[in-house]
């Protein structure tokens, strides 16, 4: 997901003091429901796709009419800077009145917050519409790059590398005339064979970051590093298949490496100007969505690569200061009805998978999650079967800072 990084907060220990405020119970939602009535919510969450932020929008119109709840969309570029808001409001001895209720959040940022003592929880398995996600078959629910939740996240959407080309640049005469790369060392010689038509978004983009993990987990002989601290291998060993990589990648790209588009959805942009012919996104049914809004011509085709790519479950959380708990959950608990899932999955709105169980939902909330199968743009149904697990998070904070170091000003 689009959600950038923060280097783990290493001695925050002097700054935790103070008891925090009572919480409003879930387990009593009724209670809940009422006393979150009239609140403002003060949601920050990346405002960097006009698709997403229209979602948002359908979601503060229905949380208004059903709960007369005031959601406030306060759009970040940078998740890490709300996260410092928190810990600056902490290290003032703000312990019950911040200005943050709702964050969008996953991976490194989580593991800081938590870390640090500053997430209000645990919360989200007393949400009622939690059940509906079905844990105890879905682990990835439960779980934020390697890291168990403890209920102080609640899922609401699903993200998995998917890579998507321009029929017509790999045409001929109406043929295929060459296939799309289906693996990391394949991209390599197709970028060499086609210089300047790819590229990846800018490090510390969180796109940009997860290619850089895709291509580390692939050129590695070991993967078993990647699922824990990083200060527990030879960071400078175990990454130097990907820095070799990408020296031989990057005087291929768009630009021969000088440049990069600063995120997902600029890439994409560069894909419909007809600038690259091979891009990648972190939501599956992107390029059916944008295909089906004319962002990109009908001849786009979307595809996973042979040996599965990185996914992941994005996650909202409250920070510990939240002084309407009782909105942010009831905002967090409707984010997992069938009706925002669906509504959400929908090409036409956003496109970006549900985290309920579909399989088990009732029927006729079944039928609200039927795939647009006509698009051609769009994902077999059973493409995404192989998901690779996200690494420990710390290997996203140091690949980040590697990369910086090694590339930036060159």
């Amino acid at each position: 997901m689009p959600i950038r990084s923060l280097p783990l907060f290493p001695a925050l220990a002097l700054l935790l003091a103070g008891p925090l405020q009572a919480a409003s119970d879930p387990a009593d939602w009724d209670g809940v429901l009422e006393e979150a009535r009239g609140q403002s919510v003060y949601w920050y969450a990346w405002g960097g796709d006009d698709r997403t932020n229209r979602y948002l929008d359908w979601v503060a119109g229905r949380v208004a009419e059903e709960h007369d709840l005031t959601l406030v969309h306060v759009k970040l570029d940078d998740t890490s800077a709300a996260v410092s808001r928190v810990l600056a409001e902490r290290s003032a001895g703000n312990l019950d009145d911040g200005s943050i209720d709702l964050i969008w959040i996953n991976g490194e940022n989580f593991a800081a917050m938590q870390e640090a003592d500053l997430l209000h929880g645990p919360f989200a398995a007393r949400l009622p519409n939690f059940a509906l996600t079905h844990p105890e078959h879905n682990p990835e629910v439960v779980t934020d790059f390697t890291l168990p939740t403890e209920g102080y996240e609640s899922p609401w959407g699903k993200a998995q590398i998917t890579f998507y080309y321009d029929g017509n640049a790999f045409s001929r005469d109406g043929t295929m005339a060459e296939e799309p790369p289906r693996s990391i060392e394949a991209l390599l010689a197709w970028a060499e064979a086609n210089p300047g038509r790819f590229t990846y978004p800018r490090i510390p983009d969180f796109t940009g970051s997860t290619f850089l993990k895709q291509a580390l987990i692939a050129l590695a002989e070991d993967t078993a590093p990647f699922y824990a601290p990083t200060d527990e291998s030879d960071f400078a060993a175990v990454t130097a298949p990907l820095w070799d990589y990408l020296d031989d990648l990057h005087p291929h790209l768009w630009r021969s490496g000088r440049q990069f588009p600063a995120t997902g959805p600029e890439l994409r942009r560069l894909m419909s100007d007809g600038e690259l012919s091979l891009a990648f996104t972190f939501y599956p049914s992107e390029p059916a969505a944008a295909v089906a809004d004319f962002e990109l011509p009908g001849s786009v085709r979307s595809y996973v690569l042979e040996g599965g790519t990185l996914g992941n479950v994005h996650f909202v959380a409250i920070p510990f200061n939240s002084p309407r708990r009782a909105g942010a959950m009831v905002v967090a608990n409707f984010l997992l009805s069938p009706e925002a899932q669906a509504h959400k999955q929908n090409l036409a709105v956003w496109g970006d998978r549900t985290v309920l169980d579909v399989a088990r939902l009732p029927a006729a909330d079944r039928t609200l999650f039927a795939i647009d199968e006509e698009n051609p743009a769009m994902l077999p149904a059973d493409a995404l079967e192989k998901t690779l697990p996200e690494p420990h998070p710390s290997w996203m904070t140091a690949l980040q800072a590697a990369w910086r170091e090694r590339y930036v000003g060159r």
